[in-house]
């Protein structure tokens, strides 16, 4: 009964709002999945969400746009929990709505609305960070070299002192 709820068709838009009914309903069918002994994969949430409509090239499509580090993800490969590991689900969201609207994946998908919903459909959870710049240096780890010119300042600072 409550499979029929969720098959009913999806209205997708590229607005902050239906982020959040994405991101909400994705936690909501992961349980119906889990709930249904099924495994909560790519496959079966296409197939939940738009019923006859999630073809093999449909499904093939999302997979091919969902790519997280240039590497597409697969229709069977298990999603981790949405809440716990966004990255996967951020790049789902962002094909579904790209396949559904028409848009352009790379250029016309809010991405800020998209990482704000996250943070509004999951209150308690880290927000996404795709880190953009690059991981950041561990200060335990600095190298010799990064730490010489600063002993050479303070040592010039006590010749001048002198």
């Amino acid at each position: 009964m409550f499979e029929a709820k969720t098959s009913k068709m999806i209205n997708v838009e590229n607005t902050q709002e239906c982020f959040v009914q994405l991101w909400q309903r994705l936690e909501r069918t992961r349980r119906l999945l889990g709930g249904q002994n099924k495994r909560f994969c790519i496959r079966n949430v296409l197939k939940v969400w738009f019923g006859c409509e999630a073809t093999d090239d449909f499904i093939w499509t999302i997979c091919r746009l969902a790519a997280v580090d240039d590497e597409p993800q697969e229709g069977w490969n298990e999603l981790p929990l949405p809440s716990l590991y966004p990255r996967k689900h951020r790049e789902l969201l962002r094909a579904i709505v790209a396949v559904r609207t028409g848009i352009n994946y790379y250029k016309q998908v809010k991405l800020k609305a998209l990482d704000s919903a996250y943070s509004i459909a999951f209150p308690k959870s880290t927000p996404i960070n795709v880190n953009k710049k690059g991981p950041t240096p561990n200060p335990f780890f600095a190298s010799k070299a990064s730490q010489a010119p600063s002993a050479r300042r303070e040592g010039d600072e006590l010749e001048n002192a002198r």
